[in-house]
């Protein structure tokens, strides 16, 4: 297993399908912040309590002109199921070829590690979370990058 990518790196650029099959990329984003969150699974109790709470906060960082992307290994369509579902409004990429959580350190073997980046303007790593509290998460992450100021 590769590991976490480290505060000042570059972060890998990646082009992966988000829940509707259309293509994203992390360099369309350059010139705004970036919080890249990998999670285990869709609809699970902690993965859903992580959306849910970055979706109650997502219109503070739309405001702010952050841009949120929730990044696991399931497919297309069981993004889609989750994203619906939880009426998710931010966007989440599938990394089913796992090239994404590989280039970041949060494959363990069978799924993706709980862990947050924030990316600033330029396309470096500002923040890393290894250890996330799901409910909480957005509203700890908007409160990071305003201390950093990212913005």
């Amino acid at each position: 297993m590769s590991e976490l990518l480290k505060v000042g790196v570059k972060a890998p650029d990646f082009e992966a399908p988000d829940q509707h099959g259309n293509k994203v990329k992390l360099s369309q984003f350059k010139g705004k912040p970036v919080v890249v969150y990998f999670y285990p699974k869709d609809d699970t109790p902690g993965c859903t309590a992580e959306a849910c709470n970055f979706r109650d906060n997502n219109a503070a960082f739309e405001k702010k002109g952050i841009k949120v992307l929730g990044v696991s290994v399931d497919s297309v369509n069981s993004h889609k199921k989750f994203h619906d579902k939880y009426g998710l409004n931010f966007t989440l990429v599938s990394d089913s070829d796992k090239k994404i959580s590989e280039a970041y350190g949060t494959f363990n073997g069978s799924s993706d590690k709980r862990v947050t980046y924030l990316i600033d303007r330029n396309g470096t790593v500002a923040h890393v979370y290894e250890k996330v509290s799901p409910k909480e998460h957005g509203a700890e992450v908007m409160k990071k990058i305003e201390e950093l100021k990212l913005l």
